[in-house]
Parts: C-alpha cells; structure tokens; sequence
C-alpha cells in the first residue's frame, strides 16, 4: 500500500494520504469546517468585483460590448 505522510490543512494532524477518504483532509469533520469557510464566504478568490454591475446591468452590458473587463475574463 502506497504510504505518503502529511498535515491536515485545517488540523495540521498529520495523516497518510491515502488512508483518508476525505483527503486532502484528514477526517470529515476537517472538511466539513473548510466547506463551512467556503459557504460563509471565509474564503475567497481575488478578483475584480462586479456586484455593483447587479444595480446597473446596462453598464455591464456597455463593457461587455467594449470587451472592457479586464483580464479576470
């Protein structure tokens, strides 16, 4: 059996990679708190805000016409 040793990113317990079926966590519980970090908006990727475009969809429309929203797209 393959035997490759590392850290929980949530716990840092260090665990066999390939005993976990919740890899590359260590039990469920570390990824349910890191999928709980995501649903809450603990996390989050970097990046241009567009939600002032969701009060004036014309300005959006009038950039994506232009081709004008940078180079996250």
């Amino acid at each position: 059996m393959k035997k490759l040793e590392v850290k929980c990113p949530n716990c840092k317990t260090n665990f066999n990679y390939y005993d976990s079926e919740f890899r590359p966590f260590c039990c469920e519980k570390c990824k349910m708190i890191d999928m709980g970090q995501w649903l809450t908006e603990g996390y989050k990727v970097s990046g241009r805000d567009y939600s002032l475009y969701a009060e004036d969809p014309e300005k959006l429309e009038e950039l994506l016409a232009k081709g004008d929203l940078g180079e996250d797209f």
